[in-house]
């Protein structure tokens, strides 16, 4: 079936329903340490200094991920997450796409994101999508790696 992506609320049941699965995924497969959840104020997460974007697939939501900025043309992926039955399906390359294009839409030069070396298929996915390794631009415990992608 063909992937959809579309804004969604930041606060709603199903955006929070999202980002608890993604928080618990994501205490369950760190390593180095206790994962301490960083979420997003949703509020940083709604136009025009942000966004929230849910992937479908038909009526299922099989994927999330957000943007909020960080400065004038600056702004982050946050929260990039795909359940477990929208993997191995490009759903994280599509929201990835859909969020760098509202990004741009929103006045973005560019974008940055923060993850953890451990999660190789995040890491992959950023590095072959164009993402740049940078200095740290946050002082994220959880993050390992930091990139950046010019969008002009």
């Amino acid at each position: 079936m063909a992937i959809t992506i579309a804004l969604e609320d930041p606060a709603s049941d199903l955006a929070q329903r999202l980002l608890a699965a993604y928080f618990g995924d994501r205490a369950i497969t760190f390593v180095g340490g206790v994962y301490t959840p960083k979420p997003a104020d949703p509020s940083t997460l709604r136009a025009p200094d942000g966004a929230f974007l849910i992937a479908w697939d038909e009526d299922e939501a099989i994927g999330c991920g957000a943007l909020r900025r960080l400065g004038p043309t600056r702004f982050e992926v946050k929260h990039l997450y795909v359940t477990p039955v929208g993997r191995g399906r490009g759903t994280g390359a599509a929201l990835l796409a859909a969020l760098e294009a509202r990004a741009a839409e929103l006045g973005a030069t560019e974008v940055v994101l923060d993850t953890n070396s451990a999660l190789e298929a995040a890491n992959r996915l950023y590095t072959t999508r164009g993402y740049a390794s940078i200095d740290p631009y946050n002082d994220n415990p959880n993050a390992t790696t930091w990139f950046r992608k010019a969008l002009v």
